[in-house]
């Protein structure tokens, strides 16, 4: 199987209550359909709601989404299960970039493009020297305490958004507490499928609950579904072209960082479930996600990443056939052609995006405490806490530093501050030991 790209899938024999599926083997097609159908509603909810929330067009997100985990899947040769989706790293950097208001079709969308292009560019050359040399240099530069603090200060970089845009009446401002109810109504008292849907779900009971608000007792500005009615239910998506701008390409590209992170965790974690050692595969796994944001780009789509959502999947499943995630990118793909699906999204009405938006940006923060604590980071340690405590401040006050005409915005500072200052602090941490050391 090794001297060959793609494994010699072989069908899944005897019982399937509670077997284990592995990635080089494979279900009978109507189960396989199944499963895809359930992993691509299972990154649903977040694949839109990204693209929603930096005003791109969910049609098109989806549409490259299974594009991109198509390439991926050519890529890796099938090795490593994996759905590619809208990645939340891009959303505060693009709004900042764009100032995009919250509401409606980002019009600097252009702009951002080329920043993701360049994102998807570095991941690449990324990938490309872990085929070469390994993992452990990305390990050493970025350990879990460096990347928990820059998740984190992602998402306290992003609050501030959140919160305005729930913000223009008192309405709104229920509303969004509403939705925040029901997402989480929805993650503590469900189980199964439909607690892995806690987004998807939690929206549309938000949504039903508005309907009825608005058009049904006119308490606020009610639902407008006239563009519904009249959309197409086949038809192309709307594509936007790049425009490269030096500082927007510098803004967005570090947040390669952060989907190497999400990457390398994702294959760990599937290696650990699977019980197969998929370490060589890591470097193509990263190439293969950095054409794939290039190529979503390039046609005007959000930059993407592999998803927690379609682990749990696995996860409770136990179906890793590789094969899967083939069925799951063509039903991405076909919504991506049906403008009547896209008109369906974008009469989510503001408050309860806006809400959304609050749950969603709060969990990101949340991962990077996760991160901390499933790695067991020390923040006893003076280095550890010093260069957390400061990634934190830089990314939530937004701290700026200007270069000549650059300025880099506060994830960027964060994000280099982390790398630096963890540089810098373990070195001075070694340093002593290395004294006593010394004849």
């Amino acid at each position: 199987m090794a001297n060959t790209w793609f494994p010699q899938w072989r069908i899944k024999q005897g019982s399937l209550d509670g077997a284990v599926v592995a990635p080089d083997e494979r279900l009978p097609l109507g189960q396989t359909l199944i499963m895809g159908l359930q992993h691509a509603v299972a990154m649903f909810g977040a694949t839109v709601l990204m693209p929603l929330l930096m005003g791109f067009d969910a049609n098109l997100a989806i549409l490259m989404s299974g594009i991109g985990t198509l390439l991926f899947f050519l890529v890796v040769g099938g090795r490593v299960p994996s759905y590619l989706g809208s990645s939340a790293a891009f959303v505060g950097l693009v709004i900042a970039l764009t100032g995009y208001g919250g509401q409606g079709a980002n019009p600097n969308i252009a702009l951002a493009l080329g920043g993701i292009i360049a994102c998807g560019m570095a991941y690449l050359l990324i990938g490309l020297v872990v085929m070469r040399i390994g993992t452990r240099w990305i390990e050493r530069l970025m350990p879990p305490v460096v990347t928990g603090a820059v998740v984190m200060a992602i998402g306290l970089n992003l609050a501030p958004i959140a919160v305005r845009s729930v913000s223009a009446t008192a309405f709104d401002s229920w509303m969004a507490v509403v939705t925040i109810l029901c997402i989480g109504t929805v993650a503590v008292f469900t189980r199964g499928l439909m607690q892995r849907l806690l987004l998807l779900a939690g929206l549309i009971a938000a949504y039903l609950i508005y309907v009825a608000a608005t058009n049904g007792l006119g308490l606020g500005k009610p639902v407008d579904y006239r563009a519904l009615s009249q959309a197409a239910w086949f038809g192309l998506p709307q594509f936007t072209a790049p425009v490269f701008n030096l500082h927007a390409m510098l803004l967005i590209a570090p947040v390669a960082i952060i989907l190497v992170a999400e990457n390398l965790g994702h294959v760990k974690a599937v290696a650990s479930m699977t019980g197969q050692n998929l370490d060589r595969y890591i470097g193509r796994a990263f190439v293969g996600d950095g054409l794939a944001t290039m190529l979503s780009g390039s046609a005007g789509g959000t930059g993407v990443t592999t998803y927690a959502e379609n682990i749990g999947v696995m996860a409770v499943t136990k179906v890793y056939s590789t094969l899967v995630f083939v069925a799951a990118a063509a039903v991405a793909i076909a919504l991506g052609f049906s403008p009547k699906f896209g008109a369906l999204i974008h009469t989510i009405p503001g408050p309860v995006l806006g809400g959304a938006s609050v749950v969603v940006f709060g969990l990101i923060a949340v991962a990077g405490a996760r991160i901390w604590v499933q790695n067991k980071v020390d923040l006893a340690d003076n280095g550890n806490l010093i260069m957390v405590a400061v990634t934190l401040v830089l990314g939530a006050g937004d701290f700026a530093l200007s270069l000549g005409s650059f300025t880099m915005g506060g994830i960027g500072t964060a994000t280099f501050g982390a790398i630096f200052l963890n540089a810098l602090l373990r070195n001075r941490r070694i340093l002593p030991l290395a004294e006593k050391q010394a004849p």
